[in-house]
């Protein structure tokens, strides 16, 4: 069937999240005097998003609430860098820390390079449309900063609002409903091999897997499932 809409995932296919995250949690560290306890500005990374992959589906499955998934991390990270009483500080503590580090990663945000020339080159042919493990009132303001909000349909979805996170089938069918088409009409396209990519092509999606660093992943890919490097790729569609 002819594909009349694509649906998007945000961080990590239109956003550079780990460019962001990297720059503020970097400059964040230093401003605090933390830097120095760990060995390196990678090592400091490298907890953060251990932490972060720890913690977030705690929220994606609905144990934790945005907010306080957020205080969670900022506990095991500053008990990790040797704060002491980390663990024991109050959500309203840790989640000032964490909009404190949220805006020095804030002011690093930017879309990727080609996430504007595809979206420019797509929007007079489809229905464009996001679906997207997070909040919705957090994904809009920055599709808005990085200057994306205005390709896309309303409303977007979210897992929080949804009710139910990727890979679920029902949050890629809402989507499809937010844009008044059919699954078979639509294609997904994000940079998680099995939460966007198979999770989509299983709810009767067109699945693109954009496979950025053109690893190909840590397995063979499904044949039903088309790969790109970079969105300008979707411009064939």
């Amino acid at each position: 069937m002819t594909i009349r809409g694509v649906l998007f995932d945000v961080d990590g296919t239109l956003y550079d999240y780990e460019k962001a995250e990297e720059a503020g949690l970097h400059e964040h560290l230093v401003a605090e005097g933390l830097s120095a306890r760990f060995e390196s500005p990678a090592e400091a990374l490298r907890v953060w998003r251990e932490v972060r992959e720890e913690e977030y589906p705690r929220f994606l499955n609905g144990e934790l609430t945005f907010a306080a998934q957020k205080a969670a991390r900022i506990r095991r990270f500053l008990a990790h860098a040797g704060v002491v009483g980390a663990l024991e500080w109050t959500d309203e503590a840790a989640t000032a820390w964490f909009a404190s580090y949220a805006v020095q990663r804030d002011a690093s945000r930017q879309a990727f390079d080609d996430a504007q020339l595809a979206l420019g080159a797509l929007a007079g042919r489809f229905r464009l449309g996001v679906v997207s493990n997070s909040v919705t009132a957090h994904q809009r303001a920055k599709l808005d900063a990085i200057g994306l909000l205005g390709y896309f349909t309303e409303p977007l979805v979210c897992s929080q609002e949804h009710g139910s996170a990727k890979p679920a089938a029902s949050i890629f069918l809402a989507g499809c409903e937010a844009l008044g088409l059919t699954p078979a009409e639509v294609a997904y396209v994000g940079d998680d091999y099995e939460k966007d990519a198979v999770g989509a092509r299983d709810a009767g999606l067109q699945a693109v897997w954009l496979d950025r660093s053109a690893s190909g992943g840590s397995g063979a890919v499904d044949a039903d499932i088309r790969v790109i490097a970079s969105l300008t790729e979707l411009m064939s569609l």
